[in-house]
């Protein structure tokens, strides 16, 4: 059975997945076809994720091209991806949909730079959150007396461990992303 320690760092490096996605989905200068991740689309009378229904390539540093499996969706994915409010302008071209990158300004970037302080919060507070939680079972475990005094040391000691690990590990992250974000 795996102790709380464990279960609190499993968490944790879900936690750090995840925040490594939001970042795929911050802009930079150059073109990144994980910007349109979480984009959908209505075809076949159904909600689909844009990766579902097509390839997403970036053949150029400030292109984007959109090949459907099948071409017929070509008008439907262009719609979704102007509903998305993404602020890119899709430009159908026959069965190909192409999206140019507009070149970011200071205060666009500046944005694109907050907007990922902000998630680097939310990211530590999760952490620390699951840290909370752990803390509070180990403490537990031992009031019920299945943890000894040493053995609950050790467990709380490891969780803070993974603590600031993660949340370094966040900071770290953030500032390549950010570093890449303000590259002109």
């Amino acid at each position: 059975m795996a102790n709380a320690a464990d279960e609190a760092k499993t968490k944790m490096i879900g936690a750090i997945e995840h925040f490594k996605q939001e970042l795929k989905n911050l802009r930079t200068g150059r073109a990144n076809p994980s910007i349109l991740d979480h984009v959908t689309v209505e075809v076949y009378g159904s909600m689909m994720r844009l990766k579902e229904l097509a390839n997403v390539t970036a053949p150029e540093a400030r292109m984007l091209l959109i090949t459907p499996f099948d071409p017929q969706t070509a008008g439907a994915i262009s719609k979704g991806i102007e509903k998305a409010n993404l602020n890119l302008q899709p430009i159908l071209d026959g069965h190909v949909v192409r999206i140019s990158i507009p070149p970011m300004d200071e205060s666009t970037r500046k944005e694109m730079v907050k907007i990922g302080k902000k998630k680097v919060e939310e990211t530590k507070i999760v952490v620390r959150e699951i840290r909370r939680k752990y803390n509070e079972q180990v403490r537990k475990e031992k009031a019920d007396g299945d943890l000894t005094e040493d053995l609950m040391k050790k467990f709380e000691k490891n969780i803070q461990e993974y603590t600031d690990q993660y949340c370094k590990e966040v900071d770290t992250l953030m500032n390549t992303k950010e570093k890449e974000i303000m590259t002109v």
